[in-house]
């Protein structure tokens, strides 16, 4: 397994999406051992609740919950519900030197498309919509910090030329024709069939679309931000919760045949807390600070070893007009709901 590098940078502010399970919280778990302050985004007070007796019995002690970390509410299925945190952050003037948009829902396996509370896919809203939402709000705060830096949770099912990306439909938005039409959609290239699987990878495709895309509208605006989009590789954990939590609903004897093969029998995924390792590290080493746009990849092969590197992305997410008609149409659906100054 690879080892992480111990130059970090301290006394930084994170604020992270995702981290009340998975690689989120394994990597808040890691942040806590660092002088950082946490900026977690609960769904609602019951997660908040929860994730600090999971804190506890992680060994993470009062103290340092009420000095390191500070919890917010806010639905990234709702657009209004994450105004309303931010704005709060807004008015306190909360700077953000890393912001993590590590957020990744999944239901892959079921049938009927879910939809978030301004009537839009789910997987969509959650992880990319709300994404791009929160760093137009929350930019003002991210440019107060002297070395901000912006991290984004992709995965390599963007990629229909790599295996994860090959099983069942390929990623892909065509024209963006489910976005062009500015009315409730089930997929993003309005493919006549919803598939929840599909929905996934198309939405991690719009995450590496959407960093290419960010980076290069803060470069012509002079902001001198490094934006890290990252792929962790398979992380299947023995838990019932993390990343599988919903799809195992749908195709709870798919999934445990699925995980015996890939973690137990080919030895192909990647532990939560070694993930949970480089999500802290890249958010918080000096060594990561560099401006420009990097797309890095988690790699496990047969023989369990990790090889941590930069890779490029899929032939459509370094499309830099599909790039920028998504980021449009995107901010067309945020301002229906929003007074946001979009960039």
């Amino acid at each position: 397994m690879m080892k992480f590098k111990t130059n970090t940078t301290q006394h930084r502010t994170v604020l992270i999406t995702g981290a009340t399970s998975g690689i989120g919280y394994q990597s808040v778990l890691k942040m806590l051992n660092l002088d950082l302050k946490i900026i977690i985004i609960c769904r609602n007070e019951e997660r908040v609740n929860t994730t600090i007796l999971k804190l506890k019995s992680d060994s993470i002690s009062d103290l340092q919950i009420s000095k390191q970390i500070n919890f917010r509410v806010a639905d990234l299925s709702d657009l209004v519900s994450i105004e309303l945190m931010a704005d709060d952050l807004i008015k306190n003037e909360i700077i953000i030197d890393t912001i993590i948009l590590n957020a990744g829902l999944q239901y892959t396996g079921a049938r009927d498309v879910r939809l978030s509370m301004q009537g839009y896919e789910l997987t969509f809203a959650v992880n990319h919509l709300s994404h791009q939402y929160l760093i137009q709000k929350l930019l003002p705060l991210i440019l107060k910090s002297s070395a901000p830096r912006v991290v984004v949770t992709a995965s390599e099912v963007h990629n229909p030329m790599l295996p994860g990306g090959r099983v069942g439909k390929a990623a892909g938005i065509g024209d963006l024709s489910g976005l062009k039409s500015l009315e409730n959609f089930n997929m993003i290239d309005k493919s006549f069939e919803f598939n929840a699987d599909k929905a996934y990878k198309d939405s991690k495709l719009c995450n590496v679309l959407f960093s290419r895309e960010l980076f290069s509208r803060l470069a012509a605006r002079q902001i001198n931000i490094p934006v890290i989009c990252w792929a962790p590789g398979l992380v299947i954990p023995r838990t019932k919760g993390g990343f599988f939590r919903y799809s195992r609903q749908y195709n709870t004897l798919g999934q445990l045949l699925f995980a015996f093969i890939a973690r137990d029998l080919l030895h192909i995924t990647e532990k939560t807390e070694s993930a949970g390792g480089i999500l802290m590290d890249i958010s918080t080493n000096s060594e990561y600070s560099e401006f420009g746009f990097i797309y890095l990849s988690n790699k496990i092969n047969l023989l369990s070893e990790n090889s941590f590197e930069e890779s490029i992305p899929s032939q459509e997410a370094l499309d830099d007009s599909k790039a920028r008609d998504l980021w449009d149409l995107t901010n067309k659906i945020i301002v229906n709901y929003s007074n946001l100054e979009t960039i």
